[in-house]
């Protein structure tokens, strides 16, 4: 019994699939792929922020910033760390007054990644300038898309998809240059804890300066005393010489009869 024209056209549409299935794990296992890395020079750029601890509610930090401006960072997570006097410090130990300093270095590096893809087979078939049919070293074909401007070398010698013929050994290599710039940010958070506060200042009484005690009267100087060999007899005939004296003159004055 013959097959129908519908389980042949079936058949021939499984024959397809299961061919492609093929033809892509052949391509994965004849295309030889090599990717190479070339770092230039690096760059770095520090950046460095300074700020003080206003208040620590939660999770929640506001700081005041060296310019003078208040930032409130919300959300701070767990995990962050800040490194004060030697001690990994969280955001629930962060006090009013601390000092906060980041440094933040971004590392620019530029890197030029070459892909090379190589194939080699025998033409099959070829549409030029667009695609090519090989046959593979396993025996299988295999279509590729031909990119612009690419060479084969056939023999030693570099030919476009128009000098291509069936039945030619050829090898092809795609070479794609991508250049790239790795970028890497690392940051680091110190900070100090706050001054303590000044020793209690001692308070100055104000006193009024004591008052020095009276000087005791200074004793009275006893009156001489006369000599033991004196006597009041001279006094007493002055008295009297002053009285005769007086006696005189008022007879002098007297009128006469």
């Amino acid at each position: 019994m013959k097959p129908s024209n519908g389980w042949t056209r079936l058949w021939l549409v499984l024959a397809i699939g299961v061919v492609g299935l093929v033809l892509v794990l052949s391509l994965n296992a004849q295309v030889k792929t090599e990717t190479s890395t070339a770092s230039g020079q690096a760059t770095n750029e520090v950046k460095v922020e300074r700020a003080e601890v206003v208040t620590v509610s939660g999770n929640d930090l506001v700081v005041k910033m060296e310019d003078g401006t208040i930032r409130h960072i919300a959300n701070v997570p767990e995990s962050a760390r800040v490194s004060v006097g030697g001690q990994e410090l969280g955001i629930h130990d962060l006090k009013p007054g601390m000092k906060l300093e980041r440094t933040v270095t971004t590392t620019t590096t530029p890197k030029l990644i070459t892909t090379v893809k190589s194939v080699t087979g025998k033409v099959w078939h070829v549409n030029p300038p667009s695609s090519v049919i090989l046959t593979l070293d396993d025996g299988t074909n295999q279509q590729f898309k031909i990119p612009k401007g690419q060479k084969f070398n056939v023999d030693g010698q570099m030919v476009d998809a128009w000098g291509l013929k069936k039945g030619m050994k050829v090898a092809a290599t795609k070479v794609v240059e991508e250049p790239v710039t790795e970028v890497s940010v690392n940051k680091q958070l110190t900070g100090e804890m706050p001054p303590p506060p000044p020793p209690d200042q001692p308070i100055l009484i104000a006193s009024a300066a004591p008052t020095p005690a009276p000087a005791a009267p200074a004793a009275e100087a006893a009156p001489a005393e006369l000599p033991k060999t004196g006597s009041p007899l001279p006094l007493f005939g002055l008295l009297g010489l002053l009285s005769l004296a007086s006696a005189i003159g008022l007879r002098a004055f007297r009128p006469t009869a």
